[in-house]
């Protein structure tokens, strides 16, 4: 009987940790900043995001010309090609408040800004 007790209060316990993390997973999905770009032209569109200080960020990229692009900045930590017509999810850690520069590398004129506040 003991060693039935204890596998059911282990399973019971199980199944309250998962429930737990799962909560969490979600609670900190719910704090992902979105935001979305689009290159046309050798031009970022908008040129400047912003995004509130201390959380994680999402940016989606999307190229609408046929000739890739490389997304890069120092300041962020990132440079990722998105080829003609493709779309790329990048996450940025939470980031202290500042405006953030990020260019096209093949075309470094081609530049936009993060701010965060």
């Amino acid at each position: 009987m003991k060693r039935a007790s204890i596998a059911k209060h282990g399973l019971a316990l199980a199944v309250l940790t998962l429930g737990l993390l799962c909560m969490a997973s979600a609670l900190q999905a719910e704090d992902v900043v979105t935001l979305n770009i689009s290159m046309k032209d050798q031009r970022f569109q908008p040129a400047e995001l912003h995004a509130p200080a201390g959380k994680p960020i999402t940016i989606i990229v999307k190229n609408l010309d046929p000739a890739p692009a490389e997304f890069e900045s120092n300041m962020l930590r990132v440079e990722k090609v998105v080829t003609g017509g493709a779309t790329i999810t990048m996450r940025i850690r939470p980031l202290e408040p500042g405006r953030y520069r990020f260019f096209d590398d093949f075309h470094p004129e081609t530049q936009g800004f993060l701010v965060i506040k």
